[in-house]
């Protein structure tokens, strides 16, 4: 398998949807490239994008997706509370699994050259790419933004870039291109606008060059007409998410403001989310083998979502339409508990938070449910298949081999009962997101509600097979019956759920 790497190319646009969109799109278009996070925000007017490509793909597709940038951005006319430097203000390649630093400086090298040759745009190389040790700080390399490097490029000889014209593109200014050690964006909210002045001391405090946290930069910043604490923490082992908050929350306290909210933008190490939640409620001797979703995954061996596809697609009996049913029921479960998470702690909606975060909860709960019995219906069949095989020479041999294909279809088809049961639930779950959940996300909620319906019908399929090919059908019979229930509950929540969201979406 070829190695790996992450780039996390931040564009300087968050308003306008469609323009992002062909940006993406360029990146995307490359092979061997998988995106995985697009954070777009207004008020910075920036987006942050992280994909994952090999060595042999990075390039390129961080070339398309500068080159696109180029073409649709003007920073002349841009506005936005994040410092910029350029249309695509900096694009840092991240080491994975076996790939080394060396190789994302090769790969940052390879790419400034290309900018500054083939787009005209004057690169800077940063951090562990750094040609100067006076550029290793993205900051310093960054300071005074467009509009000064505009003024001092092709005049200052300290402002010489690395790559590129000694003089910055008239309207995509810019570049800087490095590699990095994996790194958090995290920002703590100090409440209204008013606070701005404490949020600029107390990032002052908190960031390592000014004598705080080590491994932390920070900068106070007006978000959305509030007070924002903006940090980088470039290595979350030595400050971890906890302790970054904390000192925000203490700096601010003893200038008599309150933290409001936090927020990850872009993607985070697991390890880094459950430390912080152990640490926060005390807990003694956590790991992450307690975590129920570690559990399911263990139990699912590893498999990737590329893997379970092509083992479907084979020509193997398992893992058949059961399966699917189940898999299809934990997406939906999983939508639902995103559309919960985008309604939690928004004030448009605090009349429902509680209700949110309990329905996050069981929608958690019903997704790894489903998730476990993608493989506890393909392990069912392979029961069934046992069952059949039994020799049937002998009168005796006969009577055992009925009873034991008897007793394994009920087995198999009560599994798919459990499917359609969870699939039904997480339909009710989405239809009342749908209804009372984050207007933005109400077509997530009507996808989850249809994906959630379609479970449980495919799941009501499998038990009524199975209940077909026993010999004493009665027995499963009342199965059966709980089977077309269910179809006909999971129908009226779908159908409310795509009403709601015909009504929001006009």
């Amino acid at each position: 398998m070829s190695k790996l790497v992450e780039c996390v190319p931040n564009f300087s646009e968050g308003r306008r949807p469609d323009i992002v969109k062909q940006i993406t799109d360029a990146i995307a278009s490359t092979d061997g490239v998988a995106m995985l996070d697009i954070s777009s925000d207004a008020s910075h007017n920036r987006t942050v994008v992280t994909f994952v490509a090999t060595l042999e793909s990075a390039v390129e597709a961080a070339f398309r997706g500068i080159g696109k940038a180029r073409d649709l951005l003007d920073l002349t006319t841009h506005t936005g509370e994040h410092p910029r430097i350029g249309a695509t203000d900096v694009c840092p390649f991240i080491p994975l699994g076996d790939t080394t630093m060396d190789e994302c400086v090769a790969l940052a090298k390879s790419l400034g050259a290309r900018v500054g040759t083939e787009l005209g745009i004057p690169v800077f190389l940063y951090e562990r790419a750094a040609a100067r040790p006076d550029r290793t700080n993205l900051a310093d390399v960054r300071r005074g933004e467009f509009e000064k490097a505009r003024d001092e490029i092709g005049v200052n000889p300290d402002r010489v870039p690395d790559f590129g014209p000694n003089h910055v593109h008239a309207t995509a200014g810019a570049t800087v291109i490095g590699a990095r050690p994996f790194l958090v964006a995290y920002n703590v909210y100090l409440g209204p606008a008013l606070n701005l002045a404490v949020a600029k001391e107390v990032a002052k405090k908190v960031r390592f060059s000014s004598g705080g946290l080590p491994c932390v930069k920070g900068l106070g910043l007006e978000v959305d007409g509030q007070a924002q604490v903006s940090m980088n923490l470039t290595d979350t082992d030595t400050t971890p998410i906890w302790r970054a908050f904390e000192a925000v929350k203490s700096e601010a306290a003893a200038r008599g403001v309150e933290v409001t909210w936090s927020e990850i933008v872009g993607l985070v190490p697991e390890r880094a989310v459950l430390e912080t939640a152990a640490h926060g409620v005390m807990l003694r001797g956590f790991t992450k083998a307690m975590v129920l979703e570690q559990k399911v995954a263990d139990a699912m061996s590893g498999e990737t979502v590329t893997d379970f596809l092509a083992a479907v697609a084979s020509s193997a009996p398992v893992p058949g339409g059961g399966s699917v049913a189940a898999h299809v029921g934990a997406l939906a479960g999983a939508l639902t508990q995103m559309v919960a998470g985008l309604t939690v702690g928004r004030k448009k909606y605090v009349a429902v938070d509680g209700e949110m975060r309990a329905l996050g909860t069981s929608a958690t709960a019903l997704k790894a449910t489903l998730a476990a019995l993608v493989k506890t219906d393909a392990d069912a069949y392979s029961v069934v298949s046992a069952a059949y095989k039994l020799p049937k020479d002998s009168p005796d041999q006969q009577a055992t081999r009925d009873t034991a294909i008897q007793s394994a279809l009920m087995h198999a088809a009560a599994i798919p009962l459990d499917t359609a049961r969870a699939a039904t639930a997480v339909a009710a779950l989405a239809a009342t997101c749908a209804e009372k959940g984050n207007s933005n996300a109400a077509s997530d909620a009507g996808v989850a509600a249809l994906l959630a319906e379609a479970a449980c019908r495919g799941a009501a399929f499998n038990v009524r097979i199975n209940v077909a090919s026993m010999s004493d059908k009665t027995a499963g019979a009342p199965m059966a019956a709980e089977a077309g229930r269910l179809v006909a509950e999971a129908a009226a929540s779908a159908r409310r759920a795509t009403d709601l969201v015909e009504q929001q979406i006009g």
